[in-house]
């Protein structure tokens, strides 16, 4: 089965254009016996044939799971220390609403969804939602990623994640990357 070069998409048969990015699709032929050795290829920044990308759709879904169970195991948090007397910061981490926390949160609510991602995808490869909508984070030539890179790509959906995501819809569109993905050098892949 064909691969799109750009985005990695499965390809129909027949594909004269890919159905996800619009790449035109070219066919190779095989070149008659050559004697000059093969000039070598740049080291691609695009994801590897054969992975499937997430769909932003699919990647939102997962974030939301991600953002309602962390919110939860707050508020069931809080609820405990409520009734021991203790003072509740968990309430304190939505504090006064304020437009700037779209562009910018640094809440503890927003430190804790950071430190889930982080561990969950620097040790698993996915957090729970990403678990419930088969997908996961990978490097971009489809193998684990590190802890360190877990951390960057989870800083922009935890700290600053309209800008992330925007940006990135705007400069990377075809590689479905948020700007933390292309600084990390990750991309979220389709589980088959």
């Amino acid at each position: 089965m064909p691969y799109c070069k750009k985005c990695g998409n499965e390809l129909p048969e027949e594909a004269k254009y890919c159905p996800v990015c619009g790449t035109a699709v070219t066919v190779e032929e095989t070149p008659a016996a050559s004697t000059a050795p093969a000039a070598p290829v740049a080291p691609s920044v695009s994801a590897a044939p054969g992975l499937k990308l997430a769909f932003w759709w699919e990647r939102f879904a997962a974030w939301f799971i991600d953002w309602v169970i962390v919110t939860i195991a707050l508020v069931i948090i809080g609820f405990f220390t409520l009734l021991v007397g203790q003072p509740l910061a968990v309430f304190a981490t939505y504090g006064v609403p304020s437009w700037t926390t779209i562009f910018f949160n640094f809440s503890v609510h927003a430190i804790i969804l950071f430190i889930y991602w982080m561990f969950m995808e620097g040790l698993y490869g996915q957090s729970f939602g990403k678990m419930a909508m088969r997908i996961r984070v990978t490097r971009l030539d489809g193998s684990p990623i590190d802890m360190g890179r877990a951390a960057l790509e989870s800083a922009g959906k935890a700290f600053f994640l309209f800008l992330d995501v925007v940006i990135g819809w705007a400069l990377y569109p075809r590689r479905r990357q948020r700007i933390c993905n292309f600084l990390s050098e990750t991309i979220v892949t389709k589980i088959t």
